[in-house]
């Protein structure tokens, strides 16, 4: 308990609530949907909802990995619910999103990973709300590029992926997930033409040297857009913080990877791999 690092001061932020939360939240529970905003304890779960926006986590809640860093449920997951393609895109439509982040649980003990429920989800979205542009946020499927293509196949805007953290790091709190795989989930769907995007947390015992070289490796494989965050510790059994970053140091952060190339870097200790995902929608 000695050992815990105070929590500085531009981490602190107000929760608060306002007419636009209070409707958002009563959609979302009207229609029995999940959010990695709530699930993930995300800090910026106030200033979203009280925007009308909202990270939708299909699959169910529960998780079948048990990664050292997320707060997401683990264990053995239900049936999937097959009416939630739809409750998620009306959902959207009473929401009157213009754009939507859908991310999921990992659900490995699928035949096909839940490729086909997300498929199904993209589409109904799609159909029921048109105009709209996505942006998914998908699980590695293990590596196997066809079920990634079938995804893809659902034409989401953007096809994001998170590799975390650095390669060193990566045994350490991801509980499956492999640094190379997640780096081929992210060259395939480049390869594809569709916008690839990864986030990282930092905090976790990086070094600056080692960021960059996650850079390098997301460029090669020809991720455009990278978001850089905070890692801020769920509960007392999630690995610990180490280090929190300075303002200053996030802003040398989206500097380097605006150099290496990337089109946009969201970074900032409340960065979240879908905070002000809308503006990410490449002209």
């Amino acid at each position: 308990m000695a050992n815990r690092i105070q929590k500085p001061e531009w981490l602190k932020i107000s929760i608060g609530s306002n007419e636009r939360y209070s409707e958002t939240k009563r959609i979302l529970d009207s229609h029995n949907l999940h959010t990695i905003c709530s699930s993930g304890r995300c800090p910026n779960m106030s200033e979203c909802w009280g925007r009308g926006t909202a990270t939708f986590m299909i699959g169910g809640e529960i998780c079948t990995r048990s990664c050292k860093f997320c707060n997401t449920l683990t264990g053995r997951p239900l049936a999937l619910d097959e009416q939630e393609p739809t409750h998620v895109a009306k959902s959207i439509a009473l929401m009157k999103l213009k754009h939507a982040v859908i991310t999921s649980v990992d659900r490995d003990d699928l035949p096909d990973q839940g490729a086909t429920h997300w498929a199904k989800t993209i589409n109904e979205v799609k159909r029921l709300n048109p105009g709209l542009t996505t942006e998914v946020l998908i699980p590695d499927f293990q590596g196997h590029t066809d079920l990634v293509d079938i995804v893809i196949a659902a034409s989401p805007d953007i096809i994001s992926h998170n590799m975390e953290t650095v390669r060193r790091i990566t045994p350490k709190v991801r509980s499956a997930a492999n640094y190379d795989t997640s780096l081929k989930v992210l060259k395939h769907i480049a390869s594809k033409g569709v916008v690839a995007k990864s986030g990282m947390m930092v905090g976790l015992g990086e070094t600056p040297e080692e960021v960059e070289e996650l850079m390098d490796d997301l460029r090669s494989a020809g991720c455009r857009i990278l978001t850089i965050g905070q890692y801020l510790q769920p509960t007392r059994k999630h690995y610990a913080v180490v280090e929190y970053i300075t303002p200053a140091q996030f802003k040398i952060y989206k500097e380097v990877g605006l150099s290496k190339g990337f089109d946009q870097v969201e970074s900032g200790p409340l960065v979240r791999s879908s905070y002000h995902a809308e503006k990410h929608i490449l002209k």
